[in-house]
């Protein structure tokens, strides 16, 4: 499985009372898989999948699954602190028709997390899962750093076949780039740092700004892919400051107020997060007037 193209990481919506809300997904989910996206993933960060229990992650998976036609690649996040709980995860994902699990670092004894205990882990994942196996590294969230070398040592076992680098260290992501094997996917995390992060040689991105704004992220990846540098160039300053909004600004709120106002009902935050302050909504508001032509 080679990974090209752009991911959306969608959001997981909760009624008010902080209730998964499977019918507002549901409702939502044809925007995504009408758009020229490559694929989806759920119960990613921006899918606030540490806030959910296993049956309520079981159930998202099992209710996308149900909108994504087969052939649309669903990418389910299965990241846990214990690798016996990681591996229960893969397996629950595949069989509810996962095509692969994006598996975030172990975090909680962070002194303790080194190269050899990455490799272990993910082996063993790797080892048990039915599905292929993308490793996850999102240092400024998890306070862990899944280096280029090890990633590069994982990437030789046949049941990985990717790694989504959230941070924005091009020079990390280059050297990322330059440790894998031929036809293991390098996709970017970071929307402000897409375009150079395609000149950086990753295959594709996994962007929060995707699921907000599709048509445009996928075209920045076509005109690098294309050579076309200098309008790939104008498009990312385009998409800073809503990118900017979305991740480091107000996050996981402010994406979910952010397609509120392009018409899609992803509910509200689950505690202890809360929906985004009225300055969040009127500085989103802001940023979305020059892209009112991606909101069909």
């Amino acid at each position: 499985m080679q990974l090209t193209g752009v991911f959306a990481p969608i959001p997981t919506p909760f009624d008010a009372a902080g209730a998964l809300d499977l019918a507002r997904l549901r409702a939502a989910l044809p925007r995504w898989v009408d758009s020229p996206l490559t694929g989806l993933v759920v119960l990613g960060t921006n899918g606030e999948a540490g806030l959910l229990t296993d049956d309520e992650a079981a159930c998202v998976i099992e209710a996308a699954r149900g909108a994504i036609p087969r052939g649309r690649l669903l990418v389910a996040g299965t990241a846990r602190e214990s690798t016996a709980h990681a591996i229960a995860a893969a397996r629950q994902a595949a069989s509810l028709g996962a095509d692969a699990v994006l598996v975030r670092t172990p975090c909680f004894f962070k002194g303790l997390m080194t190269g050899d205990a990455f490799e272990r882990h993910y082996t063993a994942v790797a080892d048990a899962s039915p599905v292929p196996v993308l490793l996850y590294n999102f240092t400024a969230a998890t306070g862990v750093n899944l280096l280029p070398d090890v990633a590069g040592r994982l990437a030789l076992h046949p049941n990985i076949v990717g790694m989504k680098e959230s941070g924005s260290d091009i020079a990390q992501i280059a050297d990322l780039v330059a440790s894998v094997p031929e036809g293991f996917s390098v996709l970017a995390g970071s929307a402000s740092t897409f375009f150079a992060a395609l000149c950086a040689g990753v295959t594709g991105g996994v962007l929060a700004l995707a699921s907000l704004v599709p048509d445009p992220c996928v075209r920045l990846f076509q005109l690098v892919r294309d050579g076309q540098y200098e309008q790939a160039r104008v498009l990312q300053r385009r998409l800073l400051p809503l990118a900017r909004l979305i991740s480091t600004g107000y996050g996981v709120p402010g994406l979910k107020a952010a397609l509120m106002l392009a018409g899609v009902d992803a509910g509200f935050p689950r505690l202890p997060l809360v929906p985004a302050p009225d300055a969040a909504t009127s500085a989103i508001r802001a940023a979305l007037h020059s892209f009112e032509d991606a909101f069909v």
